[in-house]
């Protein structure tokens, strides 16, 4: 009898321990096989080809606007394949299965906001162009994909098609004006406070996913990008010119990547974009230009369900309506497995619907179920003055961002884009709505001339650096907060840099090259604003048990308010700025001047042995063999706004000043642009020698040429190809 149950638990073991395998090779390889990849677009031969000049900038000739948008893809690919796979992934829900929790949190966004059911609503109404132009640069990402399979993270990501370059921007579109933060707090149930605009300060947490930013949209803490147009009346030679500055990440999904495209179609442009896009989102033509920086309108509203007992029904208008839920099945990285998770999503007639300990919230945001930002980035693209500019603009498709617009003919333009709801019903949206009442569910954006807009004002400069757009172009010129609709929900902050920008242009007279750039590369502090009264604050708490926070208040007292690095007191100040900024940023309380100015005094004494070395010694430039140092502080015109602290205490800035572009126009038309980036062009090739071939002119407030035409690149042509050859 005992053998025979020995034998039979034997039996069980070994069948258990192959239940075991089993389970552990499906956890191994089911992602993949579930994944099915999309259907490829059409088979057809582009004619392209790629010149890369001295710095590794591509410039790409196609015979029609098609052939060149194959062509950006392909050449992105060649630079930077690994980020653009991981915008692919995020499009397609699988960031989890790379990346573990944090790439799961973007999947449970994607389902949450059905980005796939937009595009598949939304993306066969598109024009044939636009649509051609997606599927071309999706061709272009699968040829790269095809010659360099071993480069590929994962299987089943290739082939792609138009729909799924058309859903990455339905997914990160909304991040841009705050939607992370409106999610993370009705996750946790925090209360629903967004005064003076969109809320940037929500927490990043879910019940099991975080709404992550990454490469999804801007950080919170990212409060970047300055802009100016000066015209020919301001300038002192007659010329029109136009800064771009925008401060992204300087790698990930929303890193610019610079590139210059050119069409038999008559697409000419030079500028930047991030990865996934088939084309440029901010640069110049040789008549026209424009640049952005992120405004924080109040664009999302949300609406409290009346649920029924069971939570499977809501009411609206007296009627009980179900509510919309959907299983999915996240897949989570775990080691070397991949987890399959269940999630439940759930939407109503308002939009996307959160639960939490307090009952069921919909959320309902600007350009809500739109694809019309696929056609009008294209179309200001080939936009050859300012009236076809304005038109394609007035499509409305992107959801927002300012636009800072300069030409060869003389015109400046400052525009507070947004795809504003069209609130028709008083009601108070700036918390949270009832849902119970059809009347709130708004259905469309304000028209295009509601919208505020500077044009061609006396003063002769329009600016932007995050702040409100009543403060644009100097006293006496700017708009009227009075002639817009408190219904926009228009923010009313200012920035340090905004302050700093109006006092430099009211103060410099006529503008030229040279003071343009100083006023661009101006690296101080207003003693006004957030940053006076944060110092004040601090010099006002006693600190006279602790030497050491006595001689950091007496270095702070003594700031020139210049963080150019040369002052003694930069470095300090350089720390408990940012925390400042970031609190007033973000609308929260300033933290304690204590501990903040404790926390400072502990990394410098930790890492320096004191606390006032060279500011250049603390902030970094960092890539490969590269370490320079940097200038310029968290909320200055010169950004160095977010850092990552590194073993040995140095702060690796990894956003701020990202691509910076000079354009100036002529009396008689002719243009001349120069640009510069952190890194350079291959910034995840480190074997690339354009890996960091701009770091050192970047330090040092330098730029390159742009070569705009095929004249001016003649001798400056370091490889000539097609792709995939």
């Amino acid at each position: 009898m005992v053998p025979v149950m020995t034998k039979s638990l034997k039996r069980i073991g070994w069948g258990l321990l192959v239940l075991i395998l089993l389970a552990l090779l499906f956890l191994l390889v089911w992602e993949p096989l579930v994944a099915t990849p999309t259907k490829a677009p059409p088979a057809k031969t582009y004619d392209v080809e790629i010149l890369r000049d001295d710095y590794g900038v591509p410039h790409i000739y196609g015979k029609t606007d098609a052939d060149t948008a194959h062509g950006i893809a392909y050449a992105h690919a060649e630079d930077d394949f690994s980020t653009l796979q991981d915008v692919i992934l995020m499009t397609r829900s699988r960031l989890g299965a790379l990346n573990g929790q944090e790439g799961a949190a973007t999947d449970f966004v994607a389902h949450l906001l059905d980005v796939e059911g937009t595009v598949e609503r939304k993306y066969d109404a598109q024009p044939e162009d636009v649509k051609a132009l997606l599927e071309a640069y999706a061709a272009g990402l699968n040829l790269y994909a095809e010659k360099h399979p071993e480069e590929i993270k994962m299987r089943n990501t290739f082939p792609v098609n138009g729909r799924d370059v058309a859903a990455g921007f339905v997914l990160r579109s909304p991040f841009f004006f705050g939607l992370a933060g409106v999610l993370g707090k009705l996750v946790k149930g925090e209360p629903h406070d967004r005064e003076g605009g969109a809320d940037l300060s929500g927490a990043t947490e879910t019940a099991t996913f975080a709404p992550f930013v990454t490469p999804v949209g801007p950080n919170p803490e990212a409060n970047g990008s300055n802009a100016f147009a000066i015209a020919p009346a301001r300038s002192t030679d007659g010329k029109t010119r136009l800064v771009s500055n925008a401060h992204q990440p300087w790698r990930g999904g929303v890193a610019w990547y610079e590139l210059v495209v050119h069409s038999e179609e008559g697409w000419d442009f030079a500028g930047a974009n991030f990865p996934g896009s088939p084309y440029p989102f901010l640069g110049h033509n040789k008549n026209l230009g424009w640049t952005n920086t992120v405004n924080r309108p109040d664009l999302i509203d949300v609406y409290e369900l009346e649920m029924d007992d069971d939570g499977k029904q809501y009411k609206l208008d007296g009627e009980w309506k179900d509510l919309q839920s959907k299983r999915v099945w996240l897949g989570v990285k775990f080691g070397p497995f991949t987890l399959p998770i269940p999630q439940t999503i759930y939407r109503s007639e308002h939009g996307p619907v959160i639960k939490n300990d307090k009952g069921f919230f919909a959320i309902r945001y600007a350009a809500i179920d739109e694809l019309k930002m696929l056609e009008q980035y294209y179309r200001i693209n080939k936009a050859q003055n300012f009236d076809e500019w304005q038109k394609a603009m007035s499509i409305q498709g992107v959801p927002a961002t300012n636009f800072i617009y300069g030409d060869a003919e003389g015109n400046i333009a400052m525009v507070y884009n947004a795809a504003f709801p069209d609130r028709k019903v008083q009601a108070d949206w700036r918390n949270i709505l009832p849902g119970n009442r059809s009347d709130l569910i708004w259905k469309n954006s304000v028209t295009w001339d509601k919208i505020p807009q500077l044009v061609n004002p006396s003063s002769g400069y329009v600016m932007n650096a995050n702040n409100t757009p009543f403060v644009a172009a100097g006293p006496g010129d700017e708009l009227d907060p009075a002639d817009f609709s408190p219904l926009l929900g228009i923010e009313l902050d200012q920035t340090n840099r905004s302050r700093r920008a109006i006092k430099l242009f009211e103060a410099a007279g006529q503008i030229g090259e040279e003071e343009l750039k100083r006023i661009k590369y101006d690296t101080a502090y207003e003693n006004a604003g957030y940053s006076g009264a944060w110092l004040a604050k601090i010099a006002e708490t006693d600190m006279s048990d602790d030497a050491e926070l006595v001689k950091a208040k007496a270095l702070l007292a003594n700031l020139d308010w210049n963080l150019e690095g040369e002052s003694p007191a930069d470095s300090i100040a350089l720390l408990v700025l940012k925390v400042a900024n970031n609190a007033h940023y973000r609308r929260r309380s300033a933290p304690d001047p204590r501990e903040e100015l404790a926390g400072a005094v502990k990394h410098l004494k930790t890492h320096f042995g004191r606390i006032d070395p060279p500011m250049g010694e603390l902030l970094r430039l960092r890539q490969g063999k590269v370490d320079l140092p940097l200038d310029g502080g968290n909320d200055t015109l010169r950004a160095s706004t977010l850092w990552n602290v590194e073993e040995d205490g140095r702060l690796s800035v990894y956003h701020g000043d990202s691509f910076i572009q000079f354009v100036e126009w002529d009396k008689d038309g002719s243009m001349v642009s120069r640009s510069i980036q952190p890194f350079g062009s291959a910034t995840t090739r480190p074997e690339s020698k354009h890996h960091t071939d701009q770091s050192q002119l970047f330090i040092e407030h330098k730029t390159k040429p742009v070569y705009f035409t095929r004249k001016q690149l003649e001798g400056h042509v370091s490889r000539q190809y097609r792709p995939g050859e």
